[in-house]
């Protein structure tokens, strides 16, 4: 049995994560979260409460506290994805995105190190750190061509800058000290559990409202969309069976006009929850677009496809459908976890704090 160290485990991508590990695999998961607004002890569902689940309550940026997780627990892999990861947010108050996953990511890095330099040489062997970040940080494209592993970097938001330092930091550590770490770009993930300011879960349950539909610009800008639960799978492949100094972008090869996006959630939902006022399309609003907007993201993932046997098993109609499904069927856990600050207001286009 071996041991995972999970940080930001009972976030939206950590959480399902550890739902797959404890569920799927023999896997002791260790959890590492602060629990910020985004995350939440009850996305872990069934895994929160197993014999081979430890939560540990601890700020990646609070090194001696991370130490000691290390040296209690003795990881045989450690999965970074403790991040802040929405891209308003960032523009409104950047601080925390610098701190978490520059800082933060340092933190990690020095203490997977540490503790790597300290092991056995079978252990130090084994050892990886997969340092999970984003297709954002490759900046934007134009209409054709997709973001590879040797795409100059570009980032164009206080977030996407924070998670390509974060990038730079993780591949110094490997070839300037040898730790044994693989990097990971993935496009936007989507699925049950995720915290309702990104597109999908907002548009979804502000549709079920019957509030109006905010789209960005003209709903142009082009995303490649990713099944959170194929993300995981894919995270727990490159784990097991990828390099170290290697990079593998993982895309689902869903490109999707954001427009198109929130339509589709208003066809399914059409179908599931009709609205007896009207089709859910007409709550559509085009709203002043955010600072630096991004046009298109596209993935390459045939590396990952080739050299580690990943594929997405979702497509974009089938996940979308398993989603609105999903929030249809869980409004006890978004009523919980918009409990907070957030309402499901505008974010992102304040001065920076």
């Amino acid at each position: 049995m071996s041991t995972y160290l999970i940080t930001g485990g009972a976030g939206f991508i950590g959480s399902a994560l550890v739902r797959q590990l404890i569920e799927q695999t023999d896997h002791r998961v260790v959890d590492v979260d602060c629990l910020t607004y985004a995350g939440n002890l009850e996305s872990l569902a069934d895994a929160a409460d197993h014999p081979r689940h430890v939560f540990q309550h601890v700020d990646i940026c609070d090194a001696p506290a991370l130490r000691h997780v290390f040296q209690q627990y003795q990881p045989d892999a450690v999965l970074h994805l403790a991040a802040e990861s929405h891209v308003d947010r960032s523009i409104d108050g950047p601080a925390a995105f610098v701190r978490t996953n520059v800082v933060g990511t340092f933190t990690v890095l020095q203490e997977s190190l540490r503790y790597w330099r300290e092991s056995s040489a079978s252990r130090r062997a084994a050892f990886r750190l997969v340092h999970v970040s984003t297709d954002e940080v490759f900046g934007s494209l134009g209409d054709t061509g997709r973001f590879n592993e040797s795409t100059p970097y570009a980032p164009s938001s206080p977030y996407s800058a924070s998670k390509a330092g974060s990038d730079h930091l993780a591949r110094a550590w490997h070839r300037t000290y040898g730790l044994p770490v693989i990097v990971t770009n993935c496009s936007n993930n989507y699925g049950p559990f995720q915290f309702p300011e990104k597109l999908i879960p907002l548009t979804l349950l502000k549709a079920v409202a019957g509030e109006r539909l905010p789209v960005y610009g003209r709903g142009e800008n082009v995303r490649d969309w990713l099944f959170v639960e194929d993300h995981a799978r894919a995270l727990r492949t490159v784990v097991a069976d990828g390099a170290p100094g290697e990079t593998y972008n993982i895309g689902g090869d869903c490109e999707r006009r954001n427009i198109d996006v929130v339509r589709s959630i208003c066809s399914v939902l059409d179908e599931l929850r009709p609205d007896p006022l009207g089709p859910h399309e007409r709550l559509i609003e085009f709203t002043t677009d955010r600072p630096g907007h991004d046009f298109r993201y596209a993935i390459d993932a045939s590396k990952v496809r080739r050299e580690v046997g990943w594929s997405p098993r979702e497509t974009f109609d089938t996940g979308i459908r398993k989603t609105v499904q999903w929030y249809l069927e869980n409004t006890a856990w978004t009523d919980r976890v918009m409990s907070g600050a957030y309402r499901g207001e505008r974010l992102g286009a304040a001065s920076p704090e």
